[in-house]
């Protein structure tokens, strides 16, 4: 438990990863304000229903109105400067969590703008905020999409990301250079976290997991892409977020002796700017996760096999060892385990 009760703000609090931060935050000490658009993206009821698991009335939600529960909870914009500004004002936030953003690789081939809308836009709303009322520390979510192509496998932090292959990726790179321009210049600790397939309870219904688990719990086919020729690093979604907890309280300092100007890491600056993978570091053949599902529900599944799709990888790997070095933890849920959690808060959802 934290000593003081901190104020952190988080961003996409009725999001997956949010919701799981959130909840966790608040078992810690701190008090927690969240913020989401509650857009139309995937199912908002699946949003809404997050909210009430975190005590949240949702039945009068307005724009810009606060409503309390187990956290402060407010419906706002990203991309509303002077809404966010004024909010930090008011709680001159401790900490500041920034999840919220416009996700899904596949979706960036379609509607590109609403990246550069949520995730670039709205990203310097929250660097502006942050400069404007300092804060200890801002942690942003960046994301394993911005290896691009990029197959020095595994993934490390001081690989080079210049080759991105979607929108969404290229919005996460430029997340990265923003918040080390704003470490530079305004002295604003951050940390980008790159996030590798993020799984388990409440998850998003766009994600694999979801599709796969609805398609076999409702008897119809799914479609698998690569002919089956893929691997993930999945991670448990308590794994990130414990991860990011115990970040939190540990911002990065300037001038870091790892640092050399003339053989610059990517992961590490002069600036109080750091970047780390947070991944599973055990990749998991694709076909095995359809495996484990099936297992899960005790069904197989009616697979079509499909070829690769724009945007996509054949895989992903995190190299972890930085970040265990720093917060001394690893995730190590395995997927047996994190798929049968999600499958059976999905029957129950479902239920519902």
């Amino acid at each position: 438990m934290t000593e003081k009760k901190y104020t952190v703000l988080v961003t996409g609090a009725a999001g997956f990863i949010g919701h799981h931060l959130s909840k966790l935050l608040i078992k810690e000490g701190y008090k927690v304000v969240g913020l989401d658009n509650i857009n139309n993206y995937y199912d908002p009821n699946l949003k809404l229903a997050r909210l009430k698991d975190m005590n949240i009335d949702t039945s009068d939600i307005q724009y810009n109105k606060e409503i309390e529960g187990d956290i402060t909870f407010v419906k706002l914009d990203l991309t509303d400067k002077d809404k966010i500004k004024d909010l930090f004002e008011k709680y001159r936030f401790d900490y500041v969590v920034n999840l919220a953003a416009q996700a899904g690789v596949r979706y960036s081939l379609i509607n590109p703008h609403s990246y550069v809308d949520s995730n670039i836009t709205g990203f310097l709303n929250i660097l502006e905020a942050c400069r404007a009322f300092p804060v200890k520390h801002l942690v942003f979510a960046s994301s394993s999409s911005v290896y691009g192509l990029n197959q020095n496998i595994p993934f490390k932090t001081s690989d080079h990301t210049d080759h991105p292959l979607a929108m969404y990726a290229a919005s996460k790179k430029a997340n990265e250079m923003m918040g080390h321009s704003y470490a530079q210049l305004f002295d604003i600790p951050c940390t980008g976290l790159r996030f590798f397939t993020v799984y388990g309870p409440w998850g998003r219904p766009d994600m694999a997991l979801h599709i796969f688990t609805k398609a076999i719990v409702e008897d119809k086919e799914f479609e698998v892409f690569n002919f089956g020729e893929m691997s993930r690093d999945f991670t448990y979604v308590l794994d990130i977020v414990e991860s990011v907890k115990r970040l939190i309280p540990l911002p990065p300092k300037p001038n870091n002796p790892k640092y050399d100007p003339k053989h610059p890491n990517p992961a590490v600056s002069s600036a109080p700017y750091q970047i780390f993978n947070i991944g599973n570091n055990s990749p998991v053949a694709l076909m095995d996760y359809v495996h484990a599902v099936e297992k899960a529900l005790g069904k197989k599944g009616k697979i079509v096999y499909k070829e690769i799709q724009p945007g996509d990888v054949p895989s992903t790997y995190a190299d972890v060892q930085s970040l265990f070095e720093y917060i001394n933890f690893k995730p190590s849920t395995t997927i047996e385990e994190g798929i049968q959690v999600f499958v059976d808060k999905y029957l129950e959802l479902n239920k519902k």
